[in-house]
């Protein structure tokens, strides 16, 4: 049974529409769709390859490993790749570099990343196949994403579509946890943005038809409330006042009951509170201690918040620092924030960069691609140079449970959308 037939038979039973004879394809699309259709087993065992190389953050090893085999491809196909080494103190494996440079088109950023959060002690580590869905750390975060750019790109090489284009690839290698200083880890991400007209972002997708034209930036807040040490008898009283939990208690409810806003949340993620309370310099372990007759003198709360835009980043600290001025008696309580992403909201340049990708999906028959809606993802490198360039994100495989160890991807859905991704660049690129 041939690939075309296979595809049809489970669209219908997914509810996908079908992929017709291709009405709006020029032969130079033809001959691209033919060749992913041709190379589509290839690309299972290509993904299946590199998800079975552990390459979490933290195991440089791992990364360069598996790094290296994205350079092979890519070198094969023409590029000028690189390996971009970064400073010993980050303890990060470093980034791949790859360009094809032209005249043709549009000049193209494409990214990705190829760590996962499964590091070398994870019990997760092979790929594993039941039925259509396979499982396997970054089968779909984001081994997958790269697996459908390299088929994408290797089908434009193999029918003579690559010549002359102008793209430029970074793929990082410490996506899940960046070096530090960012402005270092992310830097040839920059400088290929500044010099792009489109980037492209093969982080996975959430949906078949649905793309990201809007991400959400990311920082860190500290919240650490001090008090009067009473006997409890005497709490809410004129001499002791309420104590350090209270306060905190009253922080956070004027935090859930001021800060809605679309696209912006505010999470507490852990708490410690007593006579004595600590946090570790990791953030995230705490130790405390306190007793029922003492009113707690210390309360110390780490959170994250998640904006649309540094206009909202900046608005919703602005109010966080108000309402934690506002203490009860015998209360005294600091909020400090730290790191402060950049955020990818919805511009117009986006919108069109989508609206191109949609038509590529119609054209071959796939249905219309529409935004996803942000508040659904986290964060991501996009968020990074959304400032300097249209970006459309979630172009990579369809699955789920990312950093869980179930993380899958579901393969009845990957050579639908390397075609998609294939014709999308290349006219991307032509015109």
């Amino acid at each position: 049974m041939n690939s075309k037939i296979v595809f049809l038979l489970i669209a219908s039973a997914l509810g996908l529409p079908e992929i017709s004879s291709a009405q709006k394809l020029t032969r130079q699309e033809i001959a691209i769709v033919k060749n992913v259709e041709k190379n589509h087993e290839d690309a299972v065992k290509f993904l299946e390859k590199t998800v079975n190389i552990n390459s979490g953050t933290n195991n440089t090893e791992g990364v360069k490993t598996v790094g290296a085999i994205y350079r092979k491809m890519l070198d094969d196909m023409g590029f000028t790749t690189t390996w971009v080494e970064m400073p010993a103190s980050m303890k990060r494996g470093g980034h791949l570099v790859a360009e094809i440079k032209g005249t043709k088109g549009k000049k193209l950023l494409l990214n990705s990343h190829m760590d996962t959060v499964f590091d070398l002690n994870s019990p997760f580590q092979k790929w594993s196949v039941k039925d259509s869905i396979a499982s396997g750390p970054g089968a779909n975060d984001t081994k997958g994403g790269i697996m459908i750019m390299l088929y994408a790109l290797k089908a434009m090489h193999e029918t003579g579509q690559l010549k002359d284009r102008q793209i430029v690839i970074v793929i990082h290698g410490d996506e899940e946890s960046a070096g530090s200083p960012i402005e270092i880890s992310r830097k040839d991400l920059v400088d290929a943005a500044r010099r792009s007209d489109y980037a492209l972002c093969f982080e996975s997708g959430k949906e078949f038809n649905s793309a990201s034209i809007a991400r959400r930036g990311g920082s860190g807040w500290t919240l650490k409330v001090t008090a009067k040490q009473s006997h409890s008898g005497q709490i809410f009283s004129e001499k002791a006042g309420p104590g350090a939990i209270y306060e905190t208690a009253r922080i956070l409810s004027r935090f859930k009951e001021e800060l809605q806003e679309k696209f912006l949340t505010f999470s507490p993620g852990i708490m410690v509170a007593g006579a004595e309370a600590n946090i570790d310099s990791t953030g995230l372990r705490g130790t405390a201690f306190g007793k029922s007759n003492i009113v707690a003198t210390t309360s110390i709360v780490k959170g994250d918040l998640r904006y649309i835009s540094i206009e909202q980043m900046e608005k919703a600290r602005t109010k966080m620092l108000a309402i934690v001025k506002e203490g009860f008696p015998h209360t005294e309580a600091q909020i400090t924030f730290s790191g402060g992403s950049g955020a990818m909201p919805p511009t117009p340049g986006n919108e069109k960069l989508l609206g191109i990708l949609s038509q590529a999906s119609q054209d071959l028959g796939q249905g219309k691609v529409t935004a996803f809606d942000p508040a659904l993802r986290g964060g991501g490198d996009m968020t990074q140079i959304a400032q300097y360039i249209d970006v459309v994100d979630g172009l990579g495989t369809v699955g789920g449970n990312a950093h869980a160890p179930d993380e899958y991807v579901n393969l009845n859905y990957i050579e639908g959308i390397i075609k998609r991704m294939a014709v999308f660049m290349h006219r991307l690129s032509t015109n």
